[in-house]
């Protein structure tokens, strides 16, 4: 065993131990060279490196959103610390929980021309639930007061599976090394989270009552919600239930094309669709669609489930009860109490036009965006993880179906296109199931360093749909074809990932039709003995009229 001399040092990792903490990402640094050495020399932790430190911190959260269970990133002083702030966004809004250990000067040294130095205190502020600065110290008894600042930041990190930070000035020399820690801490008992408050009568009341409720889950983690409250809610006729890619929850009575099923109502179609009870849970809803009309159409009531927090996303929020959906689910399911209704009976009539239409539309479009992603999703295999870029990417996927035997994450806290791919590489790592990523080609190059590291699984995939640029912006309004516009705008590019691939050891594979992409997307799904990239081109000023036609079909 390598143990730093560091009293500062060994408090972290004995404090990492006490709580339970397995990973550890590392990029590399002199002045964190006591955790490194800490963290490394000790086989209790699990250790990779990752040099690019805004890759290895969506690489952390990767891993720790799969994991349920913090996850620990180490940086030397000075910028690197800033690298990790958009992952430390996503993870915020995501509720994911990361432990950022940043290595830094003395304190008489900030500020003062030293090399490598910036001011690193609170730097994150209301982007994590704990931020703290260690002591300075080689004194056991002076120690005790970073003891209690480390229990106090790790325990907010379990407790509200959100992001924290501990700021830990390290002096020279910063090499020096023990056989055996000066300090043992003993391990946390974690308490059991608080047994969930009843549901009142009169809120069952409410419940029993209403004629017209609707259940909204957004991104949620799989198997959240148990079997019996699924067939609960799916065999209620008062009840719809809208489900997005995102929600990992399947059932042949529910929806789960909302974009789809509500772009072409009538003032009529969303007096007649607007729920009397809207009961949310899960976390961000991708649909844009209906925000805007539940923000028009507000519900009667609006109650959201979690045992943290919730969001007033459509202004209208009247009660927030803080357990589990299945807490509360079986409580209003205790005794039956469905209520005549023609709700759901409506709600399917009409989805199930627009799935014919759906079809309809599919089978008589050129190669585009929409039909690569018809074909990718008429050819996934069951049993494997979808990590799913952000922009246009993870929209389209809302209008097809997928097997539910297929888990899909995105990162969507901050819904930025910054970290897919390293995100989805971190989780693959520890996923029970082989991971295909799927994201634009703006996104693959902009985070495509997340190749730069020796931890991807053989069984891993990335799928880049390289439309020459950002074509959400072609679907957006604003004026289209302008110098302006395609430089700014679009970005427009002649890049492909081809040389990337080889250089990181990736098969590389491409499709720029539809029978072509039959002939790859077969290929792509055999077993291979190194990663696997699919680049599909996409033709870039057709994409965005195909998709608003797409949505004009069902008008008529």
């Amino acid at each position: 065993m390598t143990v730093p001399t560091s009293l500062l040092a060994q408090t972290i990792l004995q404090s990492c131990k006490a709580y339970g903490v397995e990973d550890i990402i590392i990029s590399p640094g002199s002045r964190n060279a006591p955790l490194t050495l800490g963290f490394t020399g000790d086989s209790s932790f699990r250790t990779m490196s990752v040099v690019d430190e805004r890759c290895a911190a969506f690489f952390a959260l990767g891993i720790a959103q799969q994991k349920k269970k913090p996850v620990v990133l180490v940086c030397t002083s000075g910028s690197a610390l800033l690298n990790y702030f958009p992952a430390i966004a996503e993870a915020y809004y995501s509720r994911i929980p990361l432990i950022v250990l940043s290595a830094d000067r003395p304190k008489h040294l900030v500020d003062n021309g030293d090399g490598q130095t910036i001011n690193q205190s609170g730097v994150f502020q209301s982007h994590v639930c704990a931020e703290e600065d260690l002591i300075l110290t080689d004194e056991l008894e002076k120690n005790t007061i970073n003891v209690d600042i480390c229990k106090k930041v790790l325990s907010n990190c379990i407790a509200h599976s959100r992001p924290v930070h501990l700021n830990i000035p390290f002096d020279e020399p910063l090499y020096l090394t023990l056989p055996h820690y000066d300090i043992r801490l003993e391990d946390v008992k974690h308490e059991d989270k608080p047994v969930a408050k009843l549901v009142s009568d009169a809120f069952k009341q409410i419940w029993r009552q209403s004629s017209k409720k609707m259940i909204l889950i957004g991104c949620m983690a799989p198997n959240t919600l148990s079997k019996e409250q699924i067939d609960h809610l799916a065999n209620d006729p008062s009840i719809i239930v809208l489900t997005e890619s995102t929600s990992n929850v399947h059932h042949p009575n529910f929806f789960n094309h909302i974009d789809q099923l509500i772009s072409s109502f009538s003032v009529a179609d969303s007096e007649r669709f607007r729920p009397d009870l809207l009961v949310t849970m899960g976390g961000l809803v991708i649909s844009k669609k209906i925000k805007t009309l539940f923000r028009q159409y507000q519900p009667e009531s609006h109650w959201h489930i979690d045992q943290l927090e919730a969001l007033d996303t459509y202004f209208c929020l009247k009660k927030h009860f803080k357990m589990s959906p299945d807490q509360f689910f079986e409580q209003v399911y205790a005794e039956k109490n469905n209520v005549e209704s023609s709700y759901k009976n409506w709600v399917r009539a009409t989805h199930l036009d627009r799935l014919i239409q759906h079809e309809d539309y599919l089978a008589a479009i050129p190669f585009s965006d929409l039909k690569a992603f018809d074909l990718l999703f008429k050819s996934l295999p069951q049993n494997i993880q979808l990590q799913m870029g952000n922009s246009s990417t993870i929209r389209y996927m809302q209008l097809f179906q997928s097997d539910p035997s297929i888990d899909v994450y995105c990162n969507r806290g901050t819904s930025g296109i910054d970290g897919s791919l390293s995100t989805a590489i971190g989780a693959a790592t520890v996923a029970n199931k082989p991971v295909l990523c799927v994201l634009g080609d703006l996104s693959f190059f902009y985070d495509s360093n997340a190749l730069w590291q020796d931890h991807t699984p053989t069984n891993f995939k990335i799928i880049v749909i390289n439309n020459g640029g950002g074509g959400i912006f072609r679907i957006l309004p604003g004026p289209k074809n302008t110098i302006t516009y395609d430089r700014y705008f679009e970005t427009t590019h002649q890049l492909t990932a081809k040389q990337l691939a080889k250089m990181h050891g990736f098969s590389y594979y491409s499709a720029k039709s539809a029978g072509s992409l039959k002939r790859k997307l077969r290929r792509l799904f055999k077993p291979c003995d190194k990663p696997m990239l699919l680049e599909i081109f996409t033709p870039r000023k057709q994409n965005d009229q195909i998709l608003l036609q797409y949505f004009n079909h069902f008008k008529s």
